[in-house]
């Protein structure tokens, strides 16, 4: 039987409200390269889901009544489920770090969580001789991916990047300008209206890992055009292009993708897919262009670069029925049994 580490039991006392809390905090101290995928990468492995899975008696039932396809858990891609960070780069030295700062970790600690995430962060930047901000989303990762995946898998891990030597080495600068880049329509591009071409990135670390989208598609439409690989042998989900899609209709949640650059050149989201993301549990906001997008909804208007998760499920009505019943259990003060009182009366 595996031992509680005093340092997982911290991170166990953390829900998903406090790791918000956190984030909000590190996100002024995260750099800008990393500022979208660290949010995209707690959104796309939520806190809550796992702890549903976890406390699940029959969890197998569970994963297969949730529709979860694909690879969700993070015990088993604890060095790779990061590469699209730009701070994967310094995995080696953040995951050593968190490995120091949990051997030497005494219970109580009074260090606030995102405290402790940026001295570690500021440890692993010094042996990196790197600037800290590059290192925070990172850092922040490793340990979510401690508090799910378990010490005894993180520590296991080999600790090593999943990205080759030529894309290791590129700035954040260059990636933020690569981001940023307009597509060019030709000669006297300048003038056309009409049938635009712009260029869909789904995965930075892969110079062909590019399609070209036609003015007025969604981002599935186009994937499904890309037959330069065999992408159903990659991923049993990719059944017709690179980005999974099975409905088009936002019926199922497959095709949902992080927006890692260009959030501004996707139309903004339509009253169906809003609805249908926030069930689906991928997102719960009103902004009109988000970070996470369902590819069969997203009509884009310029160049995006996006990240396709490994796994698809529709969990969000589950985890609100959750969320009812421990409200349900919670004893009722009296003000609060006269506010409800109140209001039913109203």
């Amino acid at each position: 039987m595996n031992t509680i580490s005093p340092f997982e039991t911290f991170l166990n006392q953390h829900d998903e409200e406090a790791w918000s809390a956190t984030l909000v905090t590190l996100l002024r101290r995260i750099h800008e390269v990393d500022r979208n995928a660290t949010q995209i990468w707690f959104a796309f492995y939520p806190l809550p889901l796992f702890r549903a899975l976890q406390q699940s008696d029959a969890r197998e039932k569970l994963a297969a009544q949730l529709l979860l396809q694909g690879t969700y858990e993070l015990k088993d891609q604890v060095d790779s489920s990061h590469a699209f960070l730009y701070g994967h780069r310094f995995w080696p030295e953040v995951k050593k770090t968190v490995e120091q700062h949990a051997d030497s970790f005494d219970q109580p600690s009074r260090i606030s969580l995102a405290d402790q995430i940026l001295a570690v962060a500021g440890h692993a930047a010094r042996e990196a001789k790197k600037d800290e901000s590059l290192l925070v989303g990172i850092t922040a990762v490793a340990f979510m991916t401690v508090q799910q995946a378990g010490w005894d898998a993180f520590k296991a891990a080999p600790g090593k990047t999943c990205i080759d030597r030529k894309h290791a080495k590129k700035s954040p600068e260059q990636i933020l300008r690569d981001r940023a880049k307009q597509d060019s329509q030709g000669l006297l591009g300048f003038l056309r209206t009409v049938n635009k071409k712009f260029t869909i990135t789904h995965d930075e670390n892969d110079d062909k890992a590019k399609y070209i989208l036609n003015e007025g598609q969604d981002l599935a439409w186009g994937a499904a055009e890309d037959r330069a690989r065999d992408w159903r042998a990659i991923d049993p989900r990719r059944m017709e292009g690179p980005i999974p899609v099975e409905c088009r209709s936002a019926s199922c949640g497959t095709c949902w993708v992080g927006v890692l650059g260009g959030a501004d050149k996707l139309a903004d989201v339509g009253a169906r897919e809003g609805k249908k993301i926030k069930e689906f549990g991928y997102i719960d906001t009103a902004e009109p262009k988000p970070l996470i997008r369902l590819a069969c909804q997203a009509q884009a208007q310029g160049a995006v670069s996006v990240v396709i998760p490994p796994w698809n499920g529709q969990f969000g009505k589950h985890l609100s029925a959750l969320r009812e019943e421990a409200r349900a259990q919670m004893p009722v003060s009296p003000d609060r049994d006269e506010a409800a009182k109140l209001e039913v009366i109203q």
